[in-house]
């Protein structure tokens, strides 16, 4: 099983070195270089196309990189020696959509994979997974079928399918994109309080204001490459490059970015 240099001390939570995916002749990454610390919270920001939620795919490899290495606490994912399925326990994953079983209650979404990958008993894993719906606030919908619920509380249900397994880091692929306008917020709450809890996150989202009030760091992603990275402060308050003032200027003011600075309209 190989190794990423460094002591426990200094282990990165996720390393990722050199890391290219492609798509038959599309390059979508092309050359990615990033580090999480334990603890730490980072958004991943950019226009559609850039390449977000084929990197955050490619860290738990449900995409496979093409090249390039990922590691998780050390052990490399793209080691084919590795126990793939092993070591993607240790890490909790909410998609855009929410993924639920349709013909399973909320609480038994989140008990089968506890019984079925960890081995938990049946009074175990329902003991654990209603304390996780109270966690995201939804414990009085164990017995509802995913149909009978709301779109954010299903996500939050996802969110809770996900802490159940006890994970080491968290990534969420635009969590609320699927959400209408006045059920995000109950959704981001919810990933503020992991935040403020220590958890790990790895995040892909559109939401400026979450990433300026809860990430540790941004990552402006644009082409398939990391342009920017840096505290919220810098990147969304002083953004050094062309490309991240011109993505910023129309997520944040898009009246102000219906011409361009080169008096163009916006592509």
């Amino acid at each position: 099983m190989t190794k990423v240099a460094g002591t426990k001390a200094d282990e990165a939570a996720i390393r990722v070195e050199g890391l290219h995916k492609s798509f038959g002749d599309l390059e979508v990454l092309k050359g990615i270089d990033f580090t999480v610390s334990p603890g730490e919270v980072v958004c991943v920001i950019g226009p559609s196309g850039s390449g977000k939620s084929t990197l955050l795919r490619c860290v738990n490899l449900l995409e496979e990189p093409t090249a390039g290495t990922v590691a998780l606490s050390g052990t490399e994912l793209t080691d084919p020696d590795v126990d793939i399925d092993r070591v993607r326990r240790r890490i909790g994953m909410v998609f855009q959509s929410f993924n639920l079983f349709p013909h399973l209650s909320a609480l038994d979404n989140l008990t089968i994979a506890q019984r079925r990958v960890l081995g938990r008993t049946k009074d175990e894993a329902k003991r654990i997974g209603r304390a996780n719906l109270l966690r995201v606030g939804v414990s009085e919908k164990e017995s509802a079928y995913p149909a009978q619920l709301s779109g954010g509380q299903q996500q939050r249900v996802a969110i809770a399918r996900a802490l159940s397994m006890d994970p080491e880091l968290m990534l969420f692929d635009e969590p609320t994109s699927a959400l209408d306008p006045e059920l995000v917020g109950d959704v981001l709450a919810v990933m503020r309080r992991l935040a403020d809890e220590g958890m790990t996150m790895m995040v892909v989202t559109h939401e400026m204001s979450f990433a300026r009030e809860v990430a540790d760091r941004v990552v402006f992603m644009d082409g398939g490459v990391i342009v920017e990275e840096g505290s919220p402060s810098r990147v969304i308050g002083d953004p050094q490059h062309q490309r991240t003032r011109t993505f910023l200027s129309r997520v944040l003011d898009p009246a102000a970015a219906e011409v361009t600075e080169d008096g163009e309209p916006p592509a």
